[in-house]
């Protein structure tokens, strides 16, 4: 049994990774490449496996830097099933469509460009007809069943606590007499927050996969959440400004609105209203609808008081973009919550470009910013950024709120391993930057006691 490490291999994008086992090849998350224009256009446009040999996909969770190149793979040539959990399915049949429709309307808004230049046209990375036919490959299953993979290869889905349906995989391995054990984690959620469960701590490994976007750091208390939140929005409201929240569709958005939701019930906040402007997040929300079965006793308690924990009377979910719009010229005070959570691309960028003069606006952060992103340059206190090819000053406040990280923080990442019954003896770094990856490598080592931990690079082949 050996792995090669495809993505998120010393950075936290584009999760690939490609085991080798019984004879056959399971590719492991099979995500985009998400930074800089032209690097990401470069590692998407190819494989560095071929599509047609793949056997099987195994998906941890929705999340399109893990998900987002199933049209792409399954375009080239992939002929086989794609497992995930039952609500990972439902995301994906949104996500992925979405994705196409903006890898369409980015061809083409650059391609409108390239004709004045006399450049050849491009063709988008998939389209939508593409992604129609990927989501056929597609098997959605239960939490804590076994499934058989390929000859030899069973998994079974363990909750990760990070978004709605998201997994740690358990793969049991079988070549001739010898069994293994290999655990995935995908991305790990942390122990508290609301809405979904913690995660979940498999009883046994032999080798681990393992992610580490917060190895070398250390959240705030997720009960500070209420306590940042309603300050900034009651000062919003003060000052008739605007807060503008960059979310990713699927959980950080259901977190914001549900938080507000909460604020609102206890009387903490004034009524403001509230607008989700992301058509994605709109759908999405839908889904969390359709899985109570995910949920935490927090939110089932609130299902069971309010019917609808994703409601309330001063919130509006905006789906056309004349609605959108409007909303450039509405005077404050008010919340709009839109994607893309990098802010990167999506109707988020529309409405930074509208606030981000005003020194009374605020611009709340609530989610990991990757390098080269327009969102890691406002964490960084860049005075100036570029947006649709023009420059903006930055007047806006700023405000990061880590407290809402749907990843495990260095110590959650470590109390998660120590709740295996048996440790594994091999464990493999992924999705986390140098500096975060290598003290919690150095970790594992040292605290947890494993004899082997590798922070692998980009096309490395290890045995397992």
């Amino acid at each position: 049994m050996h792995i090669e490490f495809h993505g998120a291999a010393r950075t936290v994008t584009g999760s690939r990774h490609l085991l080798f086992a019984n004879g056959h090849k399971i590719l492991l998350d099979c995500g985009l490449f998400q930074g800089k224009r032209q690097e990401s256009e470069r590692k998407n446009s190819k494989f560095d496996f071929d599509p047609h040999e793949i056997d099987a996909v195994v998906m941890s969770h929705a999340h399109i830097d893990h998900s987002g190149a199933l049209p792409a793979l399954v375009k080239r040539g992939f002929p086989g099933r794609v497992h995930g959990t039952l609500a990972t399915a439902d995301l994906l049949s949104v996500m992925l469509r979405d994705s196409a429709h903006i890898q369409e309307k980015d061809v083409e808004y650059v391609n409108k460009r390239r004709k004045k230049k006399g450049e050849p046209p491009k063709e988008p990375l998939y389209t939508m007809e593409d992604t129609e036919i990927a989501l056929e490959h597609l098997d959605g299953h239960r939490y804590h069943s076994p499934i058989p993979v390929v000859p030899g290869v069973t998994a079974t889905f363990y909750d990760a606590g990070h978004i709605l349906g998201s997994a740690v995989v358990q793969l049991q391995i079988t070549e001739g007499n010898e069994e293994r054990t290999l655990v995935f984690t995908g991305d790990l959620g942390r122990n508290g927050l609301a809405i979904i469960r913690d995660p979940e701590t498999p009883p046994e490994a032999d080798a681990l996969i393992i992610e580490s976007t917060y190895g070398n750091r250390e959240h705030k208390p997720v009960e500070q959440v209420d306590d940042k939140l309603a300050e900034l929005i009651n000062r919003v409201c003060a000052e008739k400004s605007k807060l503008i929240i960059p979310a990713f569709a699927v959980g950080r958005t259901q977190e914001l609105v549900f938080a507000v939701s909460r604020l609102l019930r206890a009387g903490r906040i004034p009524g403001c209203s509230v607008y989700v402007d992301s058509p994605l997040a709109v759908n999405v929300t839908d889904i969390f609808g359709r899985h109570p079965e995910t949920y935490d006793a927090e939110i089932q308690k609130v299902l069971k008081e309010t019917g609808d924990p994703f409601g309330f009377d001063l919130l509006e979910y905006v789906r056309s973009v004349e609605e959108s719009k409007e909303l450039n010229t509405k005077p404050g005070p008010f919340i709009v919550i839109s994607a893309s959570g990098m802010m990167e691309g999506g109707r988020v960028v529309h409405h930074l470009a509208n606030a981000i003069g005003d020194p009374k606006n605020v611009i709340l952060v609530v989610g990991y910013q990757a390098a080269h992103t327009l969102g890691r340059r406002l964490v960084d206190g860049a005075e100036e950024v570029k947006m649709f090819g023009d420059t903006y000053k930055r007047r806006a406040e700023v405000v990061v709120m880590n407290e809402f990280s749907a990843h495990a923080d260095k110590n959650g990442l470590m109390a998660w391993v120590e709740g295996f019954k048996r440790k594994p003896s091999r464990v493999f770094v992924v999705h986390g930057e140098d500096t975060q990856s290598g003290p919690f490598a150095a970790r594992l080592r040292k605290d947890a006691g494993i004899p082997s931990v590798v922070i692998p690079e980009q096309g490395d082949r290890e045995e397992a």
